[in-house]
C-alpha cells in the first residue's frame, strides 16, 4: 500500500522534460510537482527525478498504469514504496532503455 504520493523515477531519457512527465502522470491523477534532477556542472539531466501526486490514490493509479508501459525505446518498470533498497520510502518508477 502506498502511503506517500511521491514517486521516484530513474533512468529518465536525457531529452525528457518536466512538462512531459507531468503530462504522462496527469492521466492518473492531479500532479502537485515534477522535478528532474540536473547536474550542477553541465546542466544535463542526471537521469532521475520525482513526481508528487496530489493523493496516494493518484500515485497508486500511476504506478499500476505505467508498469510495463513502453514509451519510445524505454519500458517503464514501477514498484511501490519500500521495494527499492537504494531509495527506501519512495515509490519507484524506472525507465529502462532498450539494449
Amino acid at each position: 500500500m502506498i502511503l506517500s504520493a511521491k514517486i521516484y523515477i530513474e533512468n529518465i531519457a536525457p531529452a525528457t522534460t518536466e512538462n512531459e512527465l507531468k503530462e504522462l502522470f496527469s492521466a492518473y491523477g492531479n500532479v502537485a510537482e515534477v522535478n528532474i534532477v540536473f547536474d550542477r556542472m553541465n546542466q544535463k539531466s542526471r537521469g532521475f527525478g520525482f513526481v508528487t501526486m496530489v493523493t496516494p490514490e493518484g500515485a497508486r493509479a500511476a504506478i499500476q498504469a505505467l508498469h510495463g508501459k513502453r514509451i519510445g525505446e524505454h519500458t517503464l518498470t514501477v514498484s511501490e514504496t519500500g521495494q527499492s533498497k537504494q531509495h527506501a520510502g519512495l515509490a519507484k518508477v524506472t525507465l529502462k532503455g532498450a539494449s
